[in-house]
């Protein structure tokens, strides 16, 4: 496991000694948690004591320019593969949007992924490249042999604890990066990103004293704009911890709201396990800190196949060709480091 939290200049890893699969048993345990998008599925720990832990300071000359990396072409498949993609999720989202009108949900936050094929993937060099293109994001390459390759480089925060305090953010809404941050956000978008801080707000008193919020802002995370609120507050206990982390995983950003409800429509209609996409990964009690980021922006390698994970926060106002484009956009920032 090997990462580099937003801007700084190094990158940690955890290397296990052994290949023993170890699952999280709780949440005062102290390692690299990976946990997946399910509430009920299996979270992997690389426990602390049963890895060795070293940090690397990161040089300009250690990256490669884009030009420098030797990755085959992948093969993209037909124009028609490409037509039902696009119809597949059109068809996925007005389904969404119906369900929302009917008064069954406010949001839905619906996936998809693509799949690509290499003869030659160089991951590290991918890896580079991810740290060089996202220096504001969090970038990870993480690998067990029982589940399989993973990288990405995600822009959200689940949260951050310290001696009791905590920090999280509420992040939705998108839209392209044209050169400034200076930008007109839609009523679609705003409400999108309203729903999931208004969701924290509600969610979060019995776990904490306090709460501070700011207003929301505009971030830039790779070739993309996003909407964000920042949280923080003073936790009332030491085992507020972990309802902390399930009251904010899966969050309405990557789920949607009723929470439950969102989540039952996904599972139901989506048509595939979105495993670890859409989960969480991170540090968890090290150093008397916690800090754990939401698993966007993200692939999968399997011998050589990449399948990378997309999607968007439906409303009864999303238009089904404008969620697909932002999908698409999406996809671009993984392969902006594959191509």
């Amino acid at each position: 496991m090997a990462f580099r939290k937003p801007d700084e200049d190094f990158v940690t890893a955890f290397v296990q000694r052994t290949q023993e699969l170890h699952e999280l048993k709780s949440y005062k345990e102290s390692g690299f948690v990976f946990a997946p998008f399910g509430t009920k599925e299996k979270k992997v720990l690389f426990p602390l004591e049963k890895c060795d832990s070293f940090k690397a300071a990161i040089r300009q000359g250690d990256l490669l320019e884009n030009n420098e990396i030797h990755a085959e072409k992948p093969q993209f498949g037909n124009s028609a593969d490409s037509g039902s993609l696009k119809e597949k999720h059109r068809t996925l989202v007005q389904k969404g949007i119906d369900f929302i009108k009917n008064k069954k949900a406010e949001k839905i936050v619906l996936s998809r992924k693509e799949t690509l094929e290499f003869t030659n993937l160089e991951v590290l060099a991918t890896f580079k490249k991810m740290l060089e293109a996202y220096k504001n994001a969090f970038v990870y390459l993480w690998f067990h042999p029982e589940i399989g390759l993973w990288m990405g480089a995600t822009p959200e925060k689940l949260l951050t604890s310290f001696e009791g305090n905590f920090k999280t953010m509420a992040l939705a809404g998108t839209q392209k990066y044209n050169g400034t941050v200076n930008v007109i956000w839609q009523n679609k978008e705003k409400q999108e990103q309203q729903y999931v801080t208004d969701f924290m707000l509600e969610n979060l008193k019995e776990s904490v004293e306090s709460l501070d919020v700011t207003t929301p802002f505009t971030v830039q995370a790779g070739n993309l704009l996003h909407i964000r609120t920042d949280i923080s507050g003073k936790l009332k206990s030491a085992d507020s911890l972990e309802n902390l982390i399930n009251i904010l995983h899966p969050t309405p950003a990557v789920c949607g709201l009723p929470k439950a409800v969102a989540a039952n429509f996904i599972m139901e209609n989506e048509g595939y396990d979105r495993a670890y996409y859409s989960g969480y990964l991170g540090e968890l009690n090290i150093n008397n800190r916690t800090s754990l980021f939401v698993n966007l922006r993200c692939m999968q390698v399997e011998n050589r196949l990449v399948t990378i994970y997309v999607g968007g926060g439906i409303t009864a106002d999303s238009i089904p060709e404008n969620e697909w484009e932002e999908t698409v956009s999406k996809a671009e920032v993984m392969k902006k480091v594959l191509l």
